[in-house]
């Protein structure tokens, strides 16, 4: 499949996720920029509420105290007059009311003894059972609404009566005092269209600072998933990249493998047709019979790789991880003993048997032991530990050569990566390691070994590679 195909497969998947991620964000956005802008039409509408009621409750007391100081002055009033006849007593004192009051803004009234009628300061009557029943029960004030206003002779607007009695000829007497609450009522409206204007123009710096920050947002999406796209095509051309250098590496694995073949079976015959001839001669025998056990060696191992490139599994045994780790250290001896390395080998006791392939596994070990080696100059150190890690045995290889930075060890299973100088370094060996342990269900690691005293920042000593693989079911 070509770059281009599989990046169209990817595409889809984000852009849809994206696109309806930004439109599903888009909505919600809204919705609560507008629960928002309503949560706070409604208290400033509750406040303004509270504040209206507030104000006419005062509105209402101010009556209530004038209207006790009227009666308090009518009492001394009716005192002054010293009239014994009620209907005298009434004209004096709706005379001193008339003079009081303001027509359609401040309305008094007079509420005889045994009587429930309120007289008008012209000497008419009028009745409203609101009023009736606060005067009998003692209240102070009552509000009057706009349909109660017009029969106390004040505009069809919200008002408030204030309420006092005294005592004089005939018994108790009683005074209404009427007003309209129009200019605080005005006040109050005015007031509420200023916090509808303000909350509108919070609204619409709401809604503009909002439209901004989506469209900053929006933009920002954009650009993620452009660079969300860019990066999971680098992967994929990286991906590609990677398939392209393994499926050379398979190929040209078994065209070496197959030109060997013919060469290593010449080997290995005129080896067995030598054998009879130096019967006689021991030295000469275990030469020959060497010669035919390394050369078919060499044929398992290249017949194991063929089978890895078709893609086979390799056939697994259950062997001791120390008789894999002591057969690699045989047949690198003298490569360290001419490089003048020290070799050391560390195998713990009773390990489990490990399930394996033996020839490739020690094909992985050896290409390990190889590079420490020519990492280390004479009288350099390498050692090979064996032991138990959870449900894997580990074969740790570390070295104290040059060793390598963190960049070169990410790299350095990659096929065709080497950091040798050509021709000593293919670039294959550490790759070819990597897929054997991965088909035997393990896992090959390296990276810098760092040493150094408590005082001194850890500072790289050489390198450490890790073979781990499952332990024998």
């Amino acid at each position: 499949m070509s770059t281009a195909a599989r990046t169209d497969l990817a595409a889809p998947w984000w852009r849809h996720r994206s696109e309806s991620g930004a439109r599903i964000r888009a909505p919600r956005v809204g919705v609560l920029m507008a629960l928002a802008i309503a949560l706070v039409a409604a208290l400033a509408y509750w406040d303004a509420r509270g504040e209206s009621n507030g104000a006419l409750d005062d509105f209402a007391r101010e009556q209530a105290t004038l209207a006790r100081a009227i009666a308090a002055a009518l009492e001394s009033r009716v005192n002054a007059v010293r009239a014994t006849e009620p209907a005298l007593v009434t004209e004096a004192l709706l005379s001193d009311l008339r003079a009081v009051e303001r027509p359609s803004s401040v309305r008094l009234f007079l509420v005889r003894p045994r009587g429930s009628e309120l007289r008008t300061t012209d000497g008419k009557a009028v009745t409203d059972g609101n009023v009736e029943h606060a005067l009998r029960n003692g209240l102070s004030w009552v509000r009057l609404d706009r349909n109660e206003a017009p029969a106390f002779g004040l505009p069809q607007r919200t008002a408030a009566a204030g309420l006092a009695t005294f005592v004089g000829v005939g018994g108790r007497w009683g005074v209404v005092v009427a007003a309209t609450a129009l200019r605080e009522r005005d006040r109050e409206v005015r007031a509420q269209w200023r916090s509808v204007i303000a909350v509108l123009l919070a609204s619409g710096l709401v809604f503009v600072f909002g439209g901004v920050a989506a469209g900053k947002e929006r933009k920002e999406l954009e650009l993620a998933r452009g660079l969300e796209v860019a990066e999971l095509t680098r992967q994929r051309e990286e991906q590609l990249v990677e398939i392209d250098k393994l499926a050379t590496m398979a190929a040209l694995a078994t065209g070496i493998a197959h030109e060997v073949s013919t060469p290593l079976g010449v080997i290995v015959g005129r080896a067995e047709q030598l054998l009879p001839k130096v019967a006689d001669d021991d030295r000469a025998t275990r030469g020959v019979e060497s010669i035919i056990e390394q050369g078919t060696r060499i044929s398992r191992v290249v017949r194991g790789f063929l089978n890895l490139a078709r893609g086979e599994f390799p056939t697994l045994e259950r062997v001791s991880p120390g008789f894999v780790a002591e057969a690699a250290r045989e047949l690198v001896r003298h490569r360290f003993e001419k490089a003048k390395v020290r070799l050391d080998v560390s195998i713990d006791a009773d390990l489990p048997p490990v399930s394996c392939d033996p020839r490739l596994i020690e094909q992985v070990l050896i290409h390990l032991l190889l590079n420490a080696c020519d990492a280390c100059g004479p009288g350099g150190r390498v050692e090979l530990a064996v032991r138990v890690e959870r449900d894997r045995v580990s074969f740790v290889v570390t070295d104290d050569g040059v060793g390598i930075t963190e960049d070169v060890a990410a790299r350095a299973t990659e096929p065709f990566f080497t950091t040798k100088s050509h021709p000593i370094g293919s670039g294959l060996g550490l790759a070819i390691a990597n897929e054997l342990v991965k088909h035997h269900g393990g896992a090959l690691a390296i990276g810098p070994r760092y040493g150094g005293s408590a005082d001194e920042p850890p500072a790289i000593r050489g390198t450490l590679a890790s073979v781990e693989l499952p332990i024998a079911r």
